[in-house]
């Protein structure tokens, strides 16, 4: 009896926490848009990237975030942190409301879900968006988020991938980039 007892304990506990545990997006890509529009289409690279940006940081331990495969290159942490400024550039770039950049004494856990929050936001306002030039400035056209932040972003997201396999940690082969699913 106290045996059921325990074990009943135990499931009810496992499942009130994963309940309580906050999900982040990108699990699985979203849903396609009905219609093809620019915002839509550029919203969908952006959900591409946030899929694999899940999905490359998924699992990380502390030693896959230390690893360097030599002195000139960065750590995995490193690139994140990266990852993380890029993803804040992006949504800067397309946002009246300015994020702070500096940002480095968040944790892993911090930085990941921030990213992540930062790319689906910057999708939501694509997908809103009909005509991308309104988000050309002074300084640049759209264009250059697509050759620059969004396609530096993919690249790292690539780096992590292959940083944490080096660090004995592979990704999860089960992780389809082309369905978006696991």
């Amino acid at each position: 009896m106290k045996k059921s007892a325990l074990i009943l304990a135990l499931i009810l506990t496992t499942v009130i926490m994963a309940q309580n545990e906050e999900k982040l997006p990108y699990y699985q890509i979203p849903e396609y848009p009905q219609t093809y529009t620019a915002g839509t289409v550029a919203a969908r690279m952006v959900d591409g990237l946030g899929f694999r940006y899940y999905w490359a940081t998924e699992g990380l331990r502390q030693e896959d975030l230390n690893y360097k495969p030599s002195e000139s290159g960065r750590t995995s942490a490193e690139t994140i942190d990266h990852l993380l400024g890029l993803s804040n550039f992006l949504l800067n770039a397309l946002s009246e409301e300015k994020r702070d950049e500096n940002q480095k004494e968040f944790t892993f856990e911090e930085k990941r879900k921030q990213t992540l929050l930062n790319i689906k936001e910057a999708s939501e306002i694509l997908k809103a968006t009909k005509d991308l030039s309104e988000f050309d400035n002074e300084r640049f056209p759209f264009w250059n988020l697509i050759n620059g932040p969004i396609a530096d972003a993919l690249w790292h997201c690539g780096q992590v991938v292959m940083l944490r396999r080096a660090s004995g940690n592979p990704f999860n082969s089960r992780v389809s980039v082309f369905s978006g699913k696991l």
